[in-house]
């Protein structure tokens, strides 16, 4: 098992619960970006890769090293789809787990947002992230983590 980043815009908070759970569980956790990821020393099973710039690339490079019951967490809902349909357990870093169930509206809702963008419709960003995300991250992982270590013990 493998728990893989999504590295480019992940918030700090959610690194840092990242490596926290790596460094206690001793899990094997990449860190994807087409920029430096700075990782604390200390995290022996904790590494980085840095892939060209351009995009999609750190998302391909994923969604072709992911293997079923990996854990990736990423805000990207296209990559997130891939990863669904692998087997590859997604988590947002607000802590919405994407499912085989879930993904299909998801998706839609994003390519229909990206064709009002793309037609000059304002839709705002993204709200701030808050403590509560950072909780319902949090929460999320565990639940994620917990649910495999069980299926392999």
């Amino acid at each position: 098992m493998t728990l893989w980043v999504d590295a480019d815009s992940v918030p700090g908070p959610v690194r840092e619960i990242v490596l926290r759970a790596a460094h206690r569980l001793s899990l094997t956790t990449i860190f994807v970006a087409n920029q430096r990821v700075n990782i604390p020393p200390g995290h022996a099973t904790v590494s980085t890769v840095r892939v060209e710039g351009g995009p999609d690339v750190a998302d391909k490079y994923i969604a072709d090293n992911s293997v079923a019951n990996d854990i990736c967490i990423t805000h990207d809902i296209p990559l997130a789809a891939i990863l669904v349909e692998k087997k590859v357990i997604v988590i947002d870093p607000r802590g919405v787990e994407h499912t085989a169930d879930t993904i299909g509206e998801r998706l839609s809702v994003r390519d229909f947002m990206e064709n009002l963008r793309s037609t000059g419709v304002e839709t705002g960003g993204p709200a701030a992230f808050t403590a509560k995300d950072k909780q319902s991250f949090a929460s999320a992982l565990d639940r994620a983590l917990t649910r495999l270590l069980r299926k392999f013990v």
